[in-house]
């Protein structure tokens, strides 16, 4: 087994907010791969988060961000358990986070349960009429349908677009690893933007 350093034990835990024997027993499970283990401690990760999901979130902090010029306005309610961790500096860096992500990218949903039915069915029917005129076959264009359906879901979609800082990640991927690094259910409530001129 590799010898682990404290070194390493100490960049994976600012990494990903895990405590000392969590990313000690992940990173001699990775054999002192520090990308596995953070991928490791990230799927705990997930996994204390859903436990965590239920749990009432009414505290937190209502974000706002207004692009420099004014031309672009956000509203963002992000909400966690207790008023400590509205205070807490991972959680303030979240929720400015998720007003710049709302102003650069302009998502029209918060996840994909909320996307306007009528909308769904119409961008299906397009993305069906486009595979067909590709000369697709027919019994492979569903299968088409479905990827492209995915793609759309992380344009319109917050909770799926990719994270501006680091596209690795998605949206949903910072708000699980707030989630273990406060310990607490975080939940995106709501959201406003605004941009100057646009059509109401």
């Amino acid at each position: 087994m590799a010898k682990i350093s404290m070194a390493a034990i100490k960049d994976v835990r600012e990494a990903t907010g895990a405590g000392i024997l969590d990313t000690k027993k992940a990173l001699e499970k990775a054999e002192g791969d520090m990308q596995k283990a953070i991928d490791i401690l990230r799927e705990k990760g997930a996994a204390r988060a859903a436990k965590r999901s239920g749990r009432e979130a009414s505290e937190g902090v209502i974000q706002m961000y207004s692009h420099p010029g004014g031309r672009i306005g956000v509203m963002v309610e992000v909400n966690c358990e207790t008023d400590f961790v509205a205070r807490n500096e991972t959680f303030v860096q979240l929720a400015h986070d998720l007003a710049l992500q709302i102003a650069a990218m302009s998502p029209k949903y918060l996840k994909r349960e909320d996307v306007d039915t009528d909308e769904l069915d119409r961008e299906i029917a397009v993305l069906r009429s486009q595979a067909l005129a590709e000369g697709k076959p027919e019994k492979i264009v569903e299968k088409i349908v479905e990827g492209r359906l995915s793609k759309y879901y992380q344009e319109v979609c917050l909770m799926e677009q990719s994270f501006v800082k680091e596209d690795k990640k998605s949206i949903k991927d910072i708000i699980t690893e707030a989630i273990q690094a406060t310990g607490e259910n975080i939940i995106v409530r709501r959201f406003a933007r605004y941009e100057l001129g646009e059509e109401l």
